[in-house]
């Protein structure tokens, strides 16, 4: 069945394995045009599919090389395949669609693709990813992806990928991005703006991979003094959660303020506001996802806490291993803060309204304190490192986080997981 906190997303007759995106756009009159190549296998008897795609117009698709018909809603193009297909045949569809990008509205505010004031990003997350490219718009469908984007000279897009070279042509710049790790729709995203590019110093070795930071000229010794850290943070996650998973690590700053951080696979998003000590939390929460979110991914949305519970309480592991506050200060203010707000979720099921709810967050760093204090140290931190080395860029559910509990602390520590996740009522402080 549809995931039940954005059932109208998505098509479960059908996986996709790979995306093919070309996107051409130009800042000034916000115009896309893009073509995307999808190589999809089909997951039942099947004779047209869905592709979640919203607010451009779709001029021509092809199925497996040949005109196909298709029709297209608000939200979907609903294409009528040549021929019916049995499960486990795979097919290759090929999309031609162009328009003014603009967030979609939701239940959680606008999201998706979005213009800056000289640029564009993309703040895919929950149902961002229709807003620019055609797609199967669910998080338990991941798949590797190819983009290649061209901009008007001037401009640098950084995206979801290993960056290629850039070609130069005609007075615009194509830049190709490559992730051959499997990739939710809503961590795929494309950065543009007048930026400039280059390795973060102290980045590149054994442990710690070569950090790009993407920002614009004026912005470069502000973003070197608020990213100094990240070299240290990425050896302290390597401790605690294993080597860093991701093919490539990008840092991008806007010119523009942002009101939140955006993580996206490999990648993070920063306004000109967060390079500032306060948002050190924020740096850490952001790459902390690398590992909790991005490669060890959830397949339904309920189980938002996997993603921002861990993340969560790796900013305050950073904090500690830092010279910031303890952990132990952490738990007790949030702890304290929690006990003030009403106590009427579970962070197993939140529901749509409230997933990306602090007390997700924070109850959810709280469960992990909780175990580690029923665990110790030493099995905690194994949990984690286990966890992720298991799981790496796998679809994960509660239910799997809870054996991985039981099987490290028996029925004690499994029990205690469930008081904090499946009642609502608040535990008393780990």
């Amino acid at each position: 069945m549809a995931d039940p906190y954005a059932p109208q997303s998505g098509d479960l007759s059908y996986d996709v394995e790979s995306y093919d995106l070309a996107i051409a756009y130009r800042v000034r009159t916000n115009r896309l045009e893009g073509v995307a190549t999808i190589v999809a296998v089909a997951r039942e008897t099947v004779s047209s599919i869905a592709l979640d795609l919203v607010g451009l117009r779709t001029s021509r698709v092809r199925v497996d090389g040949a005109t196909a018909r298709f029709s297209a809603g608000p939200r979907v193009v609903r294409v009528t395949l040549p021929r019916t297909l049995a499960a486990g045949d795979r097919f290759d569809v090929e999309v031609t669609y162009a328009g003014a990008p603009a967030p979609r509205c939701s239940r959680w505010g606008t999201v998706g693709w979005e213009e800056l004031a000289d640029g564009a990003l993309v703040a895919g997350q929950p149902i961002g990813a229709p807003t620019w490219f055609p797609c199967n718009d669910r998080p338990d469908n991941r798949a590797r992806m190819r983009l290649e984007v061209t901009v008007d000279e001037g401009y640098v897009a950084a995206a979801t990928g290993v960056a290629g070279a850039s070609v130069r042509r005609g007075g615009r710049v194509t830049t190709s991005f490559v992730s051959d790790v499997p990739t939710a729709t809503y961590l795929a995203a494309v950065h543009i703006g007048r930026y400039r590019t280059r390795q973060l110093a102290g980045t590149g070795d054994s442990v710690v991979p070569a950090v790009t930071v993407t920002a614009p000229p004026g912005l470069t010794a502000a973003a070197d003094r608020a990213f100094a850290t990240v070299p240290d943070m990425l050896r302290a996650f390597d401790r605690l959660f294993g080597p860093y998973p991701q093919e490539a690590c990008t840092l991008v700053v806007t010119a523009d303020e942002l009101e939140i951080p955006l993580e996206a696979q490999g990648l993070a998003v920063f306004g000109m506001n967060h390079l500032v000590p306060a948002a050190q939390r924020l740096v850490a929460h952001e790459l902390a996802h690398q590992w909790f979110g991005n490669s060890v991914g959830i397949a339904r949305w309920s189980d938002i806490w996997l993603n921002e519970g861990f993340a969560c309480y790796a900013e305050w592991l950073w904090s500690e291993t830092s010279g910031g506050a303890s952990v132990e200060s952490c738990v007790a203010d949030h702890h304290a803060r929690l006990a003030a707000k009403p106590r009427d979720l579970v962070l197993t099921d939140p529901g749509p309204d409230d997933m990306f709810d602090d007390r997700v967050y924070k109850r959810g760093a709280l469960t992990l304190h909780a175990v580690r204090r029923t665990l110790g140290d030493d099995a905690f931190f194994e949990l984690l490192r286990s966890w992720t080395a298991d799981h790496r860029h796998a679809l994960v559910t509660t239910d799997d986080f809870r054996a991985a509990v039981e099987i490290a602390g028996g029925a004690d520590a499994a029990a205690v997981l469930s008081r904090w996740i499946d009642d609502v009522a608040l535990p008393a402080r780990p």
